[in-house]
């Protein structure tokens, strides 16, 4: 009987440390796609534009306010003017990945007028947020909505996006 009951617990055991493994595995490879999403729009401007670096804190923010979405999904951005870091938001059906979510951001790109600093045509922020020249600190998360969705969020330090300044 014992000898059942220790072969029950080190299954069960075996299984939360798969799944632990998994999930951790899963964090490393979004975190890893973010950076790169980000580091390579950077790179392509040059200008002095540096690679962000990862920071927990920031990821941590992201997180609960992606978890915060589960229910309705709704692409709305946070307070995160009130702590001072910058944001970018996106939503996609099923498994929007962390780099879709990046390129969408970066496609942004063709409206942005750098001789003028204005958005010509249509949204630009998103891609201005990912370049700026200022901003070293990145954090972000998904999380699988009710409806299906998957909502995208990063969040950024310092900031950027400040009215009447260039990105770089």
């Amino acid at each position: 009987m014992k000898m059942g009951l220790i072969n029950k617990f080190l299954l069960v055991l075996c299984f939360i440390v798969l799944t632990l493994t998994h999930v951790s595995l899963a964090g490393r490879s979004d975190r890893q796609d973010f950076l790169n999403g980000h580091n390579k729009a950077r790179a392509e401007v040059g200008h002095g534009v540096g690679p962000l670096k990862w920071n927990y804190t920031l990821a941590a923010y992201a997180q609960a306010y992606a978890n915060k979405r589960i229910p309705d999904c709704n692409l709305e951005h946070s307070n995160y003017m009130d702590t001072g870091y910058g944001e970018c938001i996106a939503e996609g059906y099923d498994q929007l990945s962390a780099l879709d979510a990046v390129k969408a951001w970066v496609s942004e790109k063709p409206y942005y007028n750098y001789k003028y600093n204005k958005c010509v045509g249509g949204e630009c922020g998103h891609y201005t947020q990912v370049i700026w020249r200022d901003t070293k600190y990145l954090g972000c998360a998904r999380a699988k909505c009710h409806n299906g969705w998957m909502f995208v969020t990063c969040n950024y330090y310092p900031s950027g996006n400040y009215y009447g300044e260039r990105p770089y």
